[in-house]
């Protein structure tokens, strides 16, 4: 039997992420440069694909519906991007924002990028707006304090929501 372990104000539970921490073998490569060209958007949760940008569902979020919108250009720097993909990811940004709100009805959300691996940044060498949904309730985004977190609803099932909704704008 697996010890109990007291949930306090100061101890980060998120559960669902042992699995990306404690990975063996992390892939090699970039995910965000990778899974776009492999075109299997159902396995690697990408929900929508534009020009110069996409958006695809966290493997391991902090929230039921975690989503972040990546350029497809390989970079670690905001200063990088160019003016056509700083709009596009915006107006991605306020698009998985209407998606979320037409499935899972959110009473608000955090929209954010880490950028740099002391900013909290799990992948740093390839930006990304993350784009997380919040309920009244529910714990706290920077850092994720509190009690243990309930992904509702399985991965797959929000991705068939998620991806019907932007498919439908």
């Amino acid at each position: 039997m697996s010890e109990s372990v007291p949930i306090t104000p100061d101890r980060l539970w998120a559960p669902w992420r042992v699995s990306y921490i404690k990975q063996a073998d992390p892939p090699s490569g970039c995910i965000f440069c990778d899974f776009p060209k492999e075109m299997d958007d159902e396995k690697h949760l990408i929900v929508h694909r534009g020009e110069t940008a996409f958006v695809i569902m966290n493997r391991y979020p902090y929230n039921n519906g975690h989503l972040m919108v990546v350029p497809y250009r390989h970079t670690a720097e905001l200063g990088d991007l160019n003016d056509s993909e700083l709009l596009e990811m915006m107006q991605l940004v306020r698009q998985a924002q209407s998606a979320l709100s037409a499935t899972m009805a959110p009473h608000g959300y955090n929209v954010g990028m880490n950028l740099g691996r002391v900013a909290g940044a799990g992948i740093d060498t390839h930006l990304h707006v993350h784009v997380v949904p919040r309920w009244n309730g529910d714990t706290n985004f920077m850092p994720v304090i509190g009690g243990t977190k309930v992904i509702s609803e399985a991965l797959e099932q929000s991705w068939k929501l998620l991806k019907e909704a932007f498919d439908h704008h």
